[in-house]
């Protein structure tokens, strides 16, 4: 069989019963991180722009839009909702394979379930569906589709929403494995943003999950795809990777689908930046409750993993002086300022208009060099090294991120996120509601309760 034949399979045999309790608690704890960071993007004056753009004369569908009261036919709602939950970079992550998972999946698999009027549990399946397929794309060539210039989250997301919305519509196995083929004719999303600090980037999962979504409503009305779309002469890995052995390698990581779970090998992240950055900003946080004084700080040097430092490092002058904040989002030394000069690195921040002037003023005491011992993208490791002026230095070294699978974030941290991000949006009576039914509802509960909740306030 080929790969796609093969997550078909896996996907139409998996019942909600199959799942192991953890896995599925986890798939509904992403679910509502992944739903409070889009409600928070949907703020943004980029965000406001494109539901107005796309919304208007548009007639109403049965599909939420985080933030808005309007409701959209299922692939509209599916991009702006993916391209919201990516916004501000504090989206989860699959360290290993680079995979921004829920920012991809969440907005497929809940534009399917309404359009579809699914139940929670099966919202729940197709979520847990789509991370496990996923995550495997992504292990079968980790760092390879970044080495090129894409977004494995954008180019293999695109292939996993169509079968997610696939599975949602009720689709033959003949049409799930179209599905992907058509969905890979519409992979996109490069990494060419970074000269630029430009805002597409948070499109790519946004494009992904529609594109899966329009794939999936093509394959239904006859349209055919390759079923060899992952191994082909011209299948996804030859076509936007370099790695030789990527598509038998997902043969292999296919091997454990329904043994091994790999959700549980998510992270979450605590800050709205590059999660590259993330470790960096925990050794500053050290750093200053040993001397809270920066008085005496000469400069500051960091150990980056090659891996990361493409994107958070180079070009490393641009990277000191950030003009806009899309660009500030992936900069190491602006980010470390932030925490630095205790200026609270929040949604909101980077939802302003200007970057911090003193923080870019800071970013130029500290530079870099390659970290030669990393374990990257397994671990996402930091070392910084401080001088100060009386001569002495001081050496904070964090081995693997706050928030990973190693140290994870607890449940009662992702419910204070989820509270924060949603602030201006809803009444702690409706942030309440959202995490009781998330977290605790039945699995025989309509979708439909949900989405009513995220309209109100």
């Amino acid at each position: 069989m080929t790969h796609s034949e093969r997550m078909v399979d896996f996907a139409l045999a998996l019942s909600q019963s199959d799942i192991p309790s953890d896995v599925s608690s986890l798939a509904r704890l992403h679910t509502l991180d992944a739903l409070g960071v889009g409600i928070a993007a949907s703020g943004g004056l980029v965000q406001q722009q494109m539901a107005h753009s796309l919304l208007k004369n548009q007639a109403q569908g049965l599909c939420t839009v985080l933030g808005h009261s309007v409701s959209t036919h299922s692939a509209n709602a599916a991009l702006l909702n993916g391209s919201f939950i990516h916004a501000l970079e504090y989206d989860d992550t699959h360290m290993a394979s680079i995979v921004h998972g829920s920012a991809v999946i969440v907005p497929a698999a809940l534009a399917a379930a309404e359009q579809n009027q699914l139940s929670l549990g099966e919202l729940t399946r197709l979520i847990t569906i789509g991370w496990e397929v996923l995550i495997r794309v992504g292990l079968a060539a980790p760092g390879a589709f970044q080495r090129r210039g894409f977004q494995v989250t954008s180019v293999g997301g695109g292939l996993v929403s169509a079968l997610l919305s696939g599975l949602a519509a009720g689709a033959s196995r003949n049409q799930l494995v179209s599905a992907q083929g058509i969905a890979g004719s519409q992979a996109s999303g490069i990494f060419e943003f970074l000269s630029e600090g430009a805002t597409v980037k948070a499109m790519h999962p946004g494009w992904a999950a529609h594109s899966g979504s329009m794939a999936a409503t093509l394959a239904i009305a006859g349209m055919t795809g390759p079923s060899t779309v992952y191994e082909g002469r011209f299948g996804l890995y030859n076509t936007y990777t370099d790695h030789a052995d990527a598509a038998s390698a997902l043969g292999q990581e296919l091997n454990s689908l329904g043994q091994a779970w790999t959700l549980r090998e998510a992270a979450f992240k605590l800050f709205p930046c590059c999660h590259y950055i993330h470790p960096f900003l925990e050794a500053v946080q050290q750093l200053k409750l040993q001397n809270s004084s920066l008085q005496n700080i000469q400069s500051i040097e960091c150990k980056v993993p090659q891996g990361a430092a493409a994107i958070i490092c180079e070009p490393w002058r641009r990277k000191q002086t950030p003009t806009i904040l899309n660009e500030a989002k992936y900069s190491l030394p602006y980010c470390m300022a932030l925490v630095f000069l205790d200026i609270p690195i929040t949604a909101q921040h980077f939802l302003s208009d200007t970057v911090n002037a003193e923080a870019v003023a800071f970013a130029q005491k500290i530079s870099w060099t390659p970290m030669l011992d990393a374990d990257f993208p397994n671990k996402f490791q930091a070392e910084i090294e401080v001088h100060h002026t009386s001569g002495n230095a001081s050496i904070i070294r964090i081995d693997q991120v706050k928030g990973s699978a190693d140290r994870p974030a607890s449940v009662a941290e992702i419910e204070t996120k989820f509270k924060s991000n949603t602030s201006a949006r809803f009444k702690t009576q409706t942030q309440n509601a959202v995490i009781d039914l998330i977290l605790q509802g039945a699995n025989d509960l309509p979708v439909a309760k949900l989405s009513e909740l995220l309209v109100s306030r």
